[in-house]
């Protein structure tokens, strides 16, 4: 069992290393091998669950080296939860890939191995060089992802990504060589014991590198201004390329909470609290511009770039509040948010396929200038008495569960995950409501009522207003991931009560890390348990 913790990095790493050894041009076997991998690693993460369900931290070490010289890999209730959400949200891209998508440029598969490969290493590992290392492996298989397939667009959008994510990639070395040179050591849980011993004249110049560093995670994570190339990017990728990379966002968002909260907790001396306002005004002006993006474009891939905004502002506005509680309710909705977003991400490539190029357009024009008389009287008699075919309805249904999902309107998890924030930060104001309370209320309320006026108006559009000239013609293969991330929504819904509690616990080990501190550091043999 112990063995089951690298598992996750090592499956697709051979499995994409085994691709590349088939050939790109056979491309049954390399579907076969990828599919392979990807179902194991839900498998593998369904385990990693229950065994991550204890106040035990699972460490591994690999080659058996005491912590502060070999790689050490860490398996608690977050990385787990991460590494489910991956997984699912990988197998539901790779299926939907299956349709045609896999055939739009070469070496997708591969790709797609080692993208998961960098995220699970990105959750596991324990020290930031190594965090370094895997968001490089995840970035440089993203950069293939993002430029999969042709299109101008596609292409300018693709390198304006490269050139961002090299410069942040940039940051984080200098930040990390930074740290290394005040604090003499890169492991995490070492770092936040070394916290409180750096000398005062040192202190200084440790947390301009963890900044330059926070920096780093801020550009992954989306944050304004720093998240300016991700609708953009996300709009011109390929479908399942845009659903995997939807979850690079919270891989940033993964690395601030880890790294935040281990190095600048309670327990950190004079250095704790630090960056906390930032936090906080950067995730409240991040969801004003993510609900203005909305309200601003009609393009259905850009709308799902500005939901992927609203999401990383409300988590990031979440941890700067730092509350226990509210930390849990912001995991919560991560949970909702990652699999309602790669849901509509699938979606929106089979609600508009069929669709008239610049529809959009066109529709926008009639409502400004309004049709002539004789033409409403045809669009009149046209309409009267058809039937909406069985495969625009169950579109538009999944369309409309994903606008209630990303507004947060009850019945569905995000409501409950809206709500958990919310009523957590209220209870613990005391009879006095602060202003940041006030501000955060204000934020999810007005960005869950743009994100309804947005879907709703492109709702209307998409179904009524200029629909595809004919039903569009769906496989299997297509539809099966969008129903099952919104089968998984609607399970998180009616099975909030247990999921909040484990949530709730891994939020807790996130602000009290001592089970985490103790397990890391323990010498190779040592019990790893409180």
């Amino acid at each position: 069992m112990e063995h089951l913790v690298v598992a996750p990095i090592v499956v697709p790493m051979v499995a994409g290393a085994a691709i590349i050894l088939a050939g790109d041009r056979r491309r049954r076997l390399t579907a076969a091998i990828g599919l392979m991998s990807t179902v194991l690693l839900v498998v593998l993460a369904a385990i990693l669950l229950g065994l991550a369900d204890s106040p035990t931290v699972h460490v591994y070490r690999l080659g058996n080296w005491p912590t502060l010289f070999g790689i050490v890999l860490v398996l608690d209730r977050l990385s787990a939860v991460m590494l489910a959400l991956a997984a699912l949200l990988g197998l539901a891209a790779f299926l939907f890939s299956l349709g045609r998508w896999q055939r739009a440029g070469v070496y997708f598969q591969p790709l797609f191995q080692f993208q998961l490969m960098g995220l699970n290493g990105a959750f596991l590992t324990g020290d930031l060089f190594n965090l370094f290392v895997f968001f490089e492996v995840m970035l440089a298989a993203s950069y293939g992802m993002a430029l999969h397939g042709s299109g101008v667009a596609r292409v300018r959008a693709g390198l304006h990504y490269i050139v961002v994510n090299l410069v942040a990639s940039l940051l984080f070395l200098v930040g990390v060589s930074v740290v290394y040179g005040v604090a003499g050591t890169l492991n995490m849980a070492e770092l936040a014991h070394r916290m409180r011993e750096v000398a005062a004249e040192d202190r200084g110049l440790l947390e301009t590198g963890l900044a330059v560093l926070g920096i780093a995670f801020l550009v992954k994570a989306a944050m304004w201004p720093l998240g300016f190339w991700l609708p953009p990017t996300y709009a011109a990728a390929t479908t399942p390329a845009a659903a995997i990379l939807s979850i690079l966002s919270k891989v940033g968002i993964y690395a601030v909470l880890r790294v935040w909260l281990l190095l600048f907790g309670g327990t950190a001396g004079p250095s704790a609290g630090f960056g906390e306002a930032w936090l906080l005004v950067g995730g409240l002006l991040t969801i004003a511009f993510g609900s203005i993006a909305m309200l601003a474009t009609q393009n259905l891939p850009r709308l799902a770039g500005a939901s992927v905004m609203i999401s990383s502002g409300t988590l990031l506005a979440a941890i700067g509040a730092g509350q226990v509680t509210v930390t849990g309710g912001a995991l919560l909705y991560l949970v909702s948010s990652v699999l309602s977003i790669g849901a509509f991400f699938l979606l929106i490539e089979l609600v508009e396929r069929g669709r008239e190029v610049g529809a959009d357009v066109l529709a926008v024009s009639r409502e400004a200038f309004g049709a002539g008389e004789d033409e409403e009287e045809m669009d009149e008699q046209d309409t009267v008495g058809v039937a909406i075919p069985g495969t625009i309805a169950v579109l538009g249904f999944a369309f409309m569960a994903c606008a209630v999902l990303l507004a947060g309107l009850p019945p569905l998890s995000g409501f409950l995950a809206k709500f958990a924030i919310l009523s957590t930060l209220l209870a613990s104001s005391g009879p006095s409501v602060s202003p940041t309370t006030w501000a955060l209320m204000a934020a999810l309320i007005l960005s869950g009522f743009a994100t309804v006026v947005a879907m709703l108006r492109s709702g209307i559009d998409v179904f009524w207003t200029s629909p595809a000239a004919r039903a569009p013609r769906i496989g299997l293969i297509e539809i099966v991931p969008v129903a099952m991330l919104l089968l998984l929504c609607a399970v998180l819904t009616v099975g909030a009560g247990p999921a909040s509690a484990y949530l709730q616990s891994a939020a807790e080990g996130l602000h009290l890390p001592a089970s985490y501190l103790q397990g890391v550091i323990a010498a190779p043999g040592e019990s790893a348990g409180p």
